[in-house]
């Protein structure tokens, strides 16, 4: 049987994944459901393997074509990346670059990056959007973002990284609270305020990070809320509903009710680290880095 895989099968395959409904899967596609059939039945043919299972009443794939899907999705992703290249290029722009962060990275090196990089790049077109660790992580893996800025450990993934820096963390209590007099601060003096704290879902690590901190004190913090956004962590603090944990980087930029106490004298530190795919083939990722490591030697 001299049968070819062609892109045509990778999409009926892709739609029909998503659908999990021959019928509906079809009419996607703008094709006979018989049509359908035997393109999918082509590509069992040619790979020697099952992809669906098929029921009266279900469309189910199987772990094979679990993983077809898998690789199709990136394979796709990265066409959609390269038709948007194309464009880019016949406008006259290098390239795009998508580029996710975390609220303390907008505090700190991000935006001394973007002017740089606007001023002697003018042709690269980037786009930022501020999203949790996990998030960036996950969506760097599949290259649906070029460059990320996380907390993490250096074994937390698979990615290449790039430390920006280590720093400790402070306490955030309302202005002019009893706290922020206490010269000679015992954190275990705080086991009765209720705390608002970064969510885990922000990043386990980071998390299991800020906790490490109440179990060497020996007491369980009382949560008054969780939130993945460092302004709301701020506004809370000021109405009086909690105090807060955060990296010292973020006391940067902000002009909101609270006093800052440093914690330097804990024993954590917190990482922030730039991260990316090294299978991601995106040539403005070299030019960022470039530009990162530059503006970082001339103003040591």
């Amino acid at each position: 049987m001299n049968y070819q895989i062609e892109l045509r099968h990778f999409n009926y395959f892709k739609v029909l994944a998503e659908e999990l409904h021959f019928r509906k899967a079809a009419e996607r596609l703008f094709i006979a459901q018989p049509g359908l059939t035997r393109q999918i039945k082509q590509m069992e043919e040619i790979y020697k393997v099952q992809l669906f299972e098929r029921g009266k009443r279900y469309v189910r794939l199987t772990p094979a074509g679990q993983y077809l899907k898998e690789q199709v999705d990136s394979l796709f992703l990265e066409l959609n990346n390269i038709q948007e290249h194309l464009e880019k290029i016949d406008k006259g722009i290098i390239t795009s670059l998508k580029v996710g962060f975390i609220g303390s990275a907008a505090q700190s090196v991000l935006p001394k990056l973007l002017v740089v990089l606007n001023k002697e790049h003018p042709l690269i077109d980037i786009s930022i959007n501020e999203i949790s660790n996990e998030e960036q992580i996950e969506q760097i893996h599949k290259n649906k973002l070029d460059i990320g800025f996380v907390r993490m450990h250096d074994q937390a993934t698979t990615l290449n990284y790039l430390h920006v820096m280590t720093e400790n963390f402070v306490l955030v209590v309302p202005k002019n609270s009893p706290i922020s007099t206490d010269k000679e601060l015992n954190f275990a003096s705080l086991r009765k305020e209720k705390f608002i704290l970064f969510s885990k879902e922000y990043s386990n690590h980071y998390y299991k990070l800020v906790m490490s901190i109440f179990e060497d004190h020996d007491f369980q913090p009382l949560v008054a809320l969780r939130t993945v956004n460092a302004m709301s962590i701020f506004h809370l603090v000021a109405q009086g509903i909690g105090i807060a944990i955060v990296p010292k980087s973020l006391i940067q930029g902000y002009n909101i009710d609270v006093d800052f106490i440093d914690l330097k004298h804990l024993r954590q530190r917190t990482t922030l680290s730039i991260i990316w795919n090294k299978e991601n083939n995106n040539p403005g990722i070299k030019t960022f880095l470039d530009t990162y490591n530059r503006l970082i030697h001339t103003n040591s």
